[in-house]
């Protein structure tokens, strides 16, 4: 298989990558609009930096709090406030769903109609033909990359699924990383998005729409990652390798975007919808059979394909040795989910009897077409039984 080498690639208009950042934004938010609709989690004292920020500029804003992954509920009444406020930008503080959120009510605020007409596979899926309302985007955590994406995962509370709100105008006119805004994340939140950052760079790197520009993304997220996620998780304080994990986060996100994922999280899409079980979590419970299946895979049915040296690749940047087997990589990612205490799927409520929904229901998921190869039903139960 050889590189593809026609590709498209897209992302925000303007990235901060800066310790500390966080200090003097408000003169780059300014530039954008004079009264945000402030988009943050539940726990709103975590936000105090930007909205002492905005306060020192003498910049009033409104303020809107997500609990947990958004739902359709949620965006809705985001945009009622935005737009009866007259907000004039949103401007997202905090992890993957907070901006998720941030995104969809943006761009909701400057298109006609109720947000159905807008979303994949339960709504219309119409394109939005209007631009999104001015964006800034800050994360808080080190993992999803949703700063740099141009989709919304959105939960149907109703239809008991996740589904995707996706347009190129909703990538954000301005996004700042900050590590030192991770320096709080408890250690639970550091397993979970920093297992979810490691897969959205091994995803894209393997995937078969890489192409050269999210290759120099992956490779340079893959190692920092790999040699400071132990480091962040043992020492929360150790801002080198808040650092490390921040930017590899970044570099993901911008990866998965314009690369596509895999089968990791095909799977996890649909078990997040299904069980609401925490997205980093299920990622790192599914991330090594999915390699081993992927490589034994490779090996029986294209054993020239070019992801078997990529998996080569990997287990050498992660295990540091450079004569690591091709499988070494599924050896580290094991020893660290122990220091880390990560669970299988089956500690989320999974079963047996869930498998051939789950696989049904992902097969068709984009991030599935990704996968370097088009495994089987029996790949597909083997990958779910290994992973609980």
């Amino acid at each position: 298989m050889n590189m593809n080498l026609d590709f498209e690639f897209a992302t925000a208009k303007q990235i901060i990558f800066k310790t500390n950042g966080i200090m003097d934004i408000a003169k780059s938010i300014l530039k954008l609009g004079k009264y945000p609709l402030v988009v943050t989690g539940k726990d709103k004292g975590r936000a105090k930096p930007l909205l002492d920020a905005l306060s020192h500029a003498s910049m009033n804003y409104v303020l809107y709090t997500i609990h947990s992954e958004p739902t359709t509920t949620d965006l809705i009444q985001g945009v009622e406030i935005a737009k009866d406020s007259k907000c004039d930008m949103v401007i997202g503080f905090g992890g993957g769903s907070v901006l998720d959120s941030a995104k969809a009510i943006a761009i909701l605020m400057n298109n006609p109609g109720e947000l159905m007409d807008y979303l994949e596979v339960i709504g219309k899926g119409l394109p939005m033909g209007n631009p999104s309302a001015p964006l800034i985007l800050i994360p808080t955590t080190s993992g999803t990359g949703s700063e740099v994406t141009k989709n919304s995962v959105v939960t149907s509370q109703e239809e008991k699924i996740k589904v995707s709100l996706r347009s190129p105008s909703m990538l954000a006119d301005l996004v700042l990383v900050d590590p030192s805004l991770t320096l709080s994340m408890p250690q639970a939140i550091t397993a979970s998005t920093g297992l979810d950052a490691l897969t959205q760079v091994i995803e894209p790197y393997v995937s078969s729409f890489a192409n050269p520009l999210t290759d120099g993304f992956c490779r340079e997220g893959i190692w920092r990652i790999g040699r400071s996620i132990k480091k962040a998780y043992d020492d929360g304080l150790d801002i080198t390798a808040r650092e490390d994990m921040a930017l590899g986060s970044l570099l993901g996100g911008m990866a998965l975007a314009n690369a596509k994922l895999g089968a990791v999280h095909g799977f996890a899409g649909v078990i997040g919808g299904k069980l609401g079980a925490p997205h980093g979590f299920v990622c790192a419970a599914l991330l090594p059979s999915v390699i081993e299946y992927n490589i034994r895979a490779l090996i029986e049915r294209d054993p020239e394909h070019i992801a078997l040296r990529r998996y080569q690749e990997i287990s050498i940047w992660l295990t540091g040795d450079d004569h690591a087997d091709i499988s070494a990589c599924v050896h580290w990612l094991k020893d660290l989910y122990q220091h880390m205490n990560i669970q299988g799927l089956a500690a989320f409520g999974i079963t047996t009897k869930d498998f051939d929904d789950i696989i049904r229901k992902s097969s068709g998921s984009s991030s599935m077409k990704g996968n370097p190869i088009t495994l089987t039903h029996e790949e597909m139960i083997n990958i779910l039984t290994e992973s609980m």
